[in-house]
């Protein structure tokens, strides 16, 4: 039987964003119906593949996106897909690397999370084709990957910098993204985005029920620890407005960020 880690890593392998989203679905599929065995038997890429498109640029080289014109909500929404295209292997890294390390629910918990992502990218490609567009058709940045490459080598790291810091962030921004498109009477869209933010709510609760897991086995206590990893490894700040009453309902609660917030 293939092993669950030869078949993340195929996913990672995948490059066309089509294929990416089929090799998802097929994995947490055949994993879910237990045509995966529970082996951790093959290496990550450092790297996953990536399509030709979208160029990737650093982050402050990335133009500005016009508001309120058809252009800038293609420019809103393809920014949007390539967030939900990188964390499809965002979710499937952290469970392929680090599976072995933790019960087998863990593994469970982020290929659902994977599968969860490759849909929320297909639903914004579609979009984006309905608008005029598609995914490649203007740059993107490679900044969520550059944190999966910094906490590598430390799933507590990973998991603090990754749902607890960057898809957190997805909770606090997207009601007022939602508000806006709303306002600009995209119901299309709208309907994407509050089903991104009621699953993104799931997937912090995730990455921040394996941390403090983590942080038991290990006696260390959860929010000094989240502190400690985030300084270390998130290159960022963490900066409000939050939303505070998705964060609760994920378990990250103020006692975590409060302290290093700006």
């Amino acid at each position: 039987m293939t092993s669950v880690a030869a078949a993340i890593a195929g996913v990672l392998a995948t490059g066309d964003p089509r294929a990416k989203i089929a090799a998802a679905r097929k994995v947490a599929r055949d994993w879910r119906l237990g045509r995966l065995d529970w082996r951790f038997d093959t290496p990550m890429p450092d790297r996953p593949a990536r399509p030709a498109e979208p160029e990737l640029l650093p982050p402050s080289a990335m133009p500005r996106r016009g508001k309120g014109s058809q252009h800038g909500r293609i420019a809103l929404v393809h920014a949007i897909a390539h967030i939900e295209f990188a964390a499809i292997d965002l979710a499937f890294d952290i469970a392929g690397r680090f599976g072995g390390t933790f019960p087998r629910a863990f593994t469970d918990d982020w290929l659902a999370v994977g599968a969860d992502e490759a849909m929320h990218f297909a639903l914004l490609d579609r979009r984006l084709h309905a608008l005029g567009s598609r995914y490649g058709a203007l740059p993107a940045h490679d900044g969520l990957w550059e944190a999966a490459g910094d906490t590598a080598h430390d799933p507590l790291a990973r998991l603090a910098v990754v749902p607890m810091v960057l898809e957190a962030r997805g909770l606090d921004v997207t009601p007022a993204t939602l508000a806006r498109v709303e306002a600009a009477g995209d119901a299309p869209t709208a309907r994407i985005l509050r089903r991104i933010l009621s699953d993104e709510v799931r997937h912090v609760a995730a990455g921040t029920r394996w941390f403090e897991f983590g942080c038991a086995e290990r006696g260390f206590d959860p929010q000094a620890t989240w502190q400690k990893l985030v300084t270390q490894h998130f290159r960022g700040t963490i900066k409000g407005p939050f939303n505070d009453s998705a964060r609760d309902s994920a378990g990250l609660t103020r006692e975590y960020y409060a302290a290093i917030a700006r």
